[in-house]
């Protein structure tokens, strides 16, 4: 589990560089990380029955529009969780979980059927429940917010003469949004839907 964990803390710590330029980095880190994993959704068919875990390099088309459709799901979901903690007064720290990454890399090279990784998460210390309650919902709340911004542009797609290629982008986007958001709110740890129904009791009762 140790290589699982590991952080930029593990890596750059020695270093003493600034929170907010590791996180920036943590953010590209990320995004390029999801871009390579959800490639293949954005590769046009062929018949070519040749498996190469590489052709994405080969028509970065599909690293970019997966990119640009996965990667806002994930890293602002996180993002809001410190943003919201600090407009609370909660100390939030943004980790991008490279061990985790890199496993989802590995999954995508071998071609499993099966994706589970943790890209990333935030870190905060223990605050009082209903703070708590905010800080975990905000994530879920954010990917809710994403894909209804994508269900209108998809149900108006005339009005804003977007192409197929941006349809495919946003309807893809709006599946994984949704995805996250019922995933993130089952109510068992350490989902963030256990840390919001579990604050939010600790707080009323």
């Amino acid at each position: 589990m140790g290589l699982l964990n590991l952080t930029r803390d593990s890596i750059f710590g020695a270093f003493g560089l600034p929170s907010f330029a590791l996180e920036f980095f943590d953010v590209i880190i990320m995004s390029l990380a999801l871009g390579y994993i959800f490639a293949d959704y954005f590769i046009p068919y062929t018949k070519s029955k040749i498996y190469d875990p590489l052709i994405q390099f080969k028509r970065p088309s599909g690293l970019k529009y997966a990119i640009v459709a996965v990667a806002p799901a994930i890293v602002l979901h996180e993002l809001m969780h410190k943003f919201v903690g600090l407009a609370f007064g909660v100390p939030s720290t943004f980790y991008a979980s490279y061990g985790w990454l890199a496993l989802g890399i590995l999954l995508k090279l071998f071609g499993s059927p099966l994706l589970f990784f943790v890209p990333g998460y935030v870190s905060h210390p223990i605050a009082p429940p209903l703070t708590s309650s905010i800080i975990a919902v905000a994530g879920p709340l954010t990917n809710l917010i994403i894909w209804g911004i994508c269900a209108y542009l998809i149900k108006n797609y005339k009005k804003y003469n977007f192409s197929e290629t941006t349809l495919m982008v946003l309807g893809f986007s709006r599946k994984i949004n949704l995805f996250l958001f019922i995933f993130n709110m089952l109510p068992i740890p350490p989902f963030d839907g256990f840390q919001f129904f579990s604050g939010l009791l600790g707080g009323l009762f």
